[in-house]
């Protein structure tokens, strides 16, 4: 989802800037990690109602720059890169067709709870591929999502079979959709975030398991803090264009940073040593399967990428370990997910750190 430079929005309705969401560090972090690495798996946040968390991730859609699409290709399909383009625009290019391009705001699509597994994948009308002889394909919400982010509020509530689905195509990268023997695939690479009050119920671990990191936010318990976030949504709501133009400098200045991030990436380097003693704290907690692993090491280098560095070093790993595997420990079913006490106790003793 690498993107362009900063573009003024001055068009759309305004949205609560990014930079100006007090608190809530943990689940900031994990939304930008995601977003310059969406291999990383996703984020899964779990808080207290009223909190802030849907505000948060439209401000984060918001914040990044705009990307280039193939202008009339109904999955946003990259002009040229092809493990983000769909089968049609592939079939294009090696006929030699000219594509036109233009560029789009990153997308951020919300998951309505009671959706059904056609408006989530989309369908194929059978009738028209039958006498027309076409694939005629309306859009579900994963091709709406593709290159952009996919939000699903209350995910705890949602049918399990639904979120089965919807961690396979943000796994693979690809939705199918068949019926009655005809069978449409298309890119569905997109962020998917997560959110849900523990007040409400768990996820089954298996299927917590499978997203990439695990935020949790609390209500700010400082009256300070507390009267901070008040008179900055009072502020914005009373004249959101002054309150943006007030945070653009700090705005254009994240959004710089996660470009370059995005840009660097894939020349960070992460040693051998520290990756094993990555995989010794996750051996050391019983942590089931690989996932663990895998997504912090994913996660250190896009830490090292956003402070503009090539080589992790060990507190990268630390500031990431915690969101990455605490969802993961097994527990008594009556308790709750660690707070990441155990985590770092563990990451201290593997790599030689002190307690303070």
């Amino acid at each position: 989802m690498i993107a362009n430079p900063v573009k003024p929005k001055t068009t759309r309705r305004p949205v609560f800037p990014f930079t100006a969401v007090i608190g809530q560090e943990e689940m900031k972090l994990a939304l930008l990690l995601n977003v310059i690495d969406p291999k990383i798996g996703g984020v899964m946040v779990m808080g207290d109602r009223g909190t802030g968390k849907s505000t948060t991730v439209r401000a984060l859609a918001d914040l990044l720059p705009e990307i280039e699409v193939v202008a009339d290709d109904p999955f946003s399909s990259h002009p040229t890169d092809g493990d983000l383009q769909s089968e049609e625009v592939r079939q294009r290019l090696a006929n030699g067709e000219t594509l036109p391009i233009a560029t789009k705001q990153v997308i951020m699509v919300d998951l309505p709870l009671g959706a059904t597994e056609d408006r989530v994948c989309g369908t194929i009308d059978i009738e028209k591929a039958l006498s027309e002889g076409v694939k005629a394909f309306e859009l579900g919400l994963l091709a709406k999502a593709n290159r952009g982010i996919l939000y699903i509020d209350e995910v705890n509530l949602l049918d399990d079979h639904l979120v089965d689905v919807l961690l396979d195509s943000a796994a693979s990268g690809w939705n199918t959709v068949e019926r009655e023997g005809i069978s449409i695939r298309h890119p569905a690479r997109f962020v998917l975030v997560g959110s849900g009050n523990p007040e409400e119920g768990e996820l089954r671990p298996q299927l917590l398991d499978r997203f990439g990191m695990y935020a949790e936010i609390k209500t700010a318990r400082d009256p300070e803090q507390r009267l901070q976030i008040v008179e900055n949504r009072t502020t914005f709501d009373n004249n959101p264009h002054a309150f943006l133009a007030a945070k653009a400098e700090e705005q254009a200045k994240k959004q710089s940073q996660i470009v370059k991030a995005q840009q660097i990436l894939n020349e960070v380097n992460i040693d051998r040593d520290l990756r094993l003693k990555i995989s010794t704290v996750c051996a050391d907690l019983n942590i089931d399967g690989l996932r663990g692993d895998i997504v912090t090491t994913r996660a250190a280098k896009a830490y090292a990428a956003s402070d503009g560095r090539k080589d992790v070093e060990v507190d990268d790993i630390k500031a990431v370990i915690s969101l990455c595997i605490r969802h993961r420990l097994r527990k008594d079913p009556l308790e709750s997910i660690d707070s990441g006490f155990k985590v770092i106790k563990t990451f201290n003793q593997v790599f030689g750190i002190e307690e303070e």
